[in-house]
């Protein structure tokens, strides 16, 4: 809470369902405390499929490039 009091703003990634994972329970937890904008960098219902580490990362959009991406979303939304 101390770091997006600091930022205004927040980017959760993971490499797991969007539902049901560390993103929703951040955006409960803000959502409760202090609605701050947020995005989500996780894989968007999808079964698995198999690939190395870094086709799968592409695949499901949990790059460098798309936390990059988000935080630019995130910091843009900031009032």
């Amino acid at each position: 809470m101390k770091s997006v009091a600091k930022t205004g703003c927040i980017v959760t990634a993971e490499e797991h369902n969007k539902y049901g994972g560390l993103g929703e329970s951040v955006a409960r937890c803000l959502s409760q405390n202090t609605p701050t904008p947020h995005e989500f960098v996780a894989v968007n219902d999808s079964f698995g499929e198999s690939g190395t580490p870094a086709q799968l990362m592409e695949k499901y959009g949990l790059t460098d490039n798309d936390i990059v991406t988000a935080s630019e979303k995130a910091i843009s939304r900031k009032k």
